[in-house]
Order: structure tokens, then sequence, then C-alpha cells
């Protein structure tokens, strides 16, 4: 079992900056790839971000490439999401995720109950 809890979440103004942090706790030894969700009102769940750690690599969706960045501290089994000139529209609630194994199966096993951000206009 893994519980992820995020925090960083709050309100900013257009252009503003944002860390959110996801902390992993419980059996995190098979954890290998982590990721950013986040679903905007009315809107589906779209990832942002995400990082593997066997693979060195990370994924950007196009709407946050060159703003956002995420990484990940494997001593303190966190993971960060740092979010720099924000945007109106990535006013949503944001999940952390995690995926257990070293090749990805198509989905991920845990999730956090989510940060809201909120960027005012």
């Amino acid at each position: 079992q893994v519980q992820l809890v995020e925090s960083g979440g709050g309100l900013v103004q257009t252009g503003g900056s944002l860390r959110l942090s996801c902390a992993a706790s419980g059996r995190t030894f098979g954890i290998d790839r982590m990721g950013w969700f986040r679903q905007a009102p009315g809107k589906e769940r779209e990832i942002a971000a995400a990082i593997s750690r066997s693979a060195g690599s990370t994924y950007y969706a196009d709407s946050v490439k060159g703003r956002f960045t995420i990484s990940r501290d494997s001593a303190k089994n966190t993971v960060y999401l740092q979010m720099n000139s924000l945007k109106p529209e990535d006013t949503a609630v944001y999940y952390c995720a995690a995926a257990e194994g070293l090749y990805w199966r198509g989905k991920y096993d845990y999730w956090g109950q989510g940060t809201q951000v909120t960027v005012s206009s």
C-alpha cells in the first residue's frame, strides 16, 4: 500500500508561480514512475507531467511545456511540480499519481486526493 499526499496549491495571479509537492508513504520501494494530473471544472482529467526514475526521463503536456518542471527527490520519497508563468487555464485540481514496476504497464496504481490551484486573471 502506498499513500500520496499533495500540498502547495493555492490562489495566484496570472504570471505567478507555485510549487506542488507530493509525499509518498507506505510501501514505496516498488514505485518508479510518478505523474501529475489535473482536472478543471467540467473537464476530463489530463496528464500534466510525469517522471521515471529508471528511465531518467520526463514528459510534459504541450500545454505546460516551458512553464512547468517536474522533479523527484527519491531520498525523501517526494515529487515536485514547479509551475511558472501560470495562466487562468491552469486552474484545476492537481492530483499526484504513482505506478509500480520498472516497466510501464499503461496505468497508475496509486492516487492522491488532490490540491486546488486557482489562477486569477
